[in-house]
């Protein structure tokens, strides 16, 4: 049975006003174009139990967060890349989960603050991101090297592994994808059907969103839409999505292909939950978070 919390969260994000935000270009374009003047900070807020430091590389501010006590760090390292349709920053629900990933694996993690679209686009993007993952790669292994991402940022986890693959760097420990944009094109048949039960996303805005990413790269370039790439030689997949998000779709689709592929991917289907539920103060994210921790310690 679906916990109170789960039920009421529908709720609190349609007061929030977050699907009527997305329902519309022209509203999604409005919010951008106000948070590019007056941005969002994304310095994390009090985390308990963790060390946090801060570097700039390449221009970006890049944060590690470790565990405080140093006798409790395995020596692994995971990168977290943050949602919010490439446009939005990280949000202090984001550092509180990492921050209990690193206390609840002894991974140390990396969250690098992206330049969010339009500024930051992905053919910028995708290959940056990949260079402080393959940065890790050569301080532990690749089988000690998690990469994790939610939403947005599960699209873009899924598209840098695939370049590093490319680049002939060795499949990763694990990639969490945690409600994953894996098409942005917006064209799944199955979204229609989705869309009248998801409280947060619509398509409308988030394809408005999704083309001031892409910039010059067609929409089934893998670096925005990964579900057009190959999942050969990538390491093995957790998956986690709640059926009451569009991006459901693109999650069936991933499971579809690997199946078809014989690719390990674990999937973790949130009957009823909402868009990155695994991330949110609920029992089945707590469940959930429980999963990607093992993933992360294999």
């Amino acid at each position: 049975m679906a916990s109170l919390l789960s039920r009421l969260a529908p709720l609190v994000i349609t007061l929030r006003g977050s699907k009527r935000e997305f329902s519309s270009p022209e509203r999604t374009l409005a919010r951008i174009d106000r948070l590019g003047r007056h941005p969002r900070p994304f310095v994390p807020p009090r985390l308990r139990g963790v060390d946090v430091s801060r570097s700039d590389t390449s221009g970006w501010p890049v944060f590690t967060v470790a565990p405080a006590d140093p006798d409790a760090r395995t020596g692994r390292r995971a990168i977290y890349l943050h949602g919010g349709v490439y446009c939005y920053e990280i949000d202090p629900v984001h550092w509180r989960f990492i921050a209990r990933l690193a206390v609840e694996t002894g991974a140390t993690v990396t969250v690098p603050i992206m330049p969010l679209a339009p500024r930051g686009t992905a053919s910028v993007v995708v290959p940056g991101v990949a260079d402080l993952t393959a940065a890790l790669v050569d301080e532990v292994g690749a089988a000690n090297v998690s990469i994790l991402g939610d939403s947005s940022g599960g699209g873009m986890a899924l598209a840098v592994a695939m370049l590093l693959r490319d680049r002939g760097v060795a499949p990763l420990g694990a990639t969490v994808l945690i409600a994953p944009w894996l098409d942005i094109s917006g064209t799944d048949p199955r979204l229609a059907e989705i869309a009248p039960s998801d409280p947060w996303l619509a398509v409308a805005g988030t394809h408005a969103a999704g083309a001031l990413y892409r910039a010059e790269l067609p929409e089934s370039h893998p670096y925005v839409s990964p579900i057009h790439g190959s999942l050969q030689g990538l390491g093995p997949i957790v998956l986690f999505s709640g059926t009451r998000d569009i991006l459901n779709a693109d999650a069936v689709r991933l499971v579809a292909l690997a199946a078809a592929s014989g690719h390990p991917l674990e999937y973790h289907e949130g009957v009823g939950m909402i868009h990155n539920y695994p991330i949110l103060p609920m029992p089945e994210g707590e469940a959930a978070r429980a999963l990607i921790v093992a993933a992360m310690g294999r």
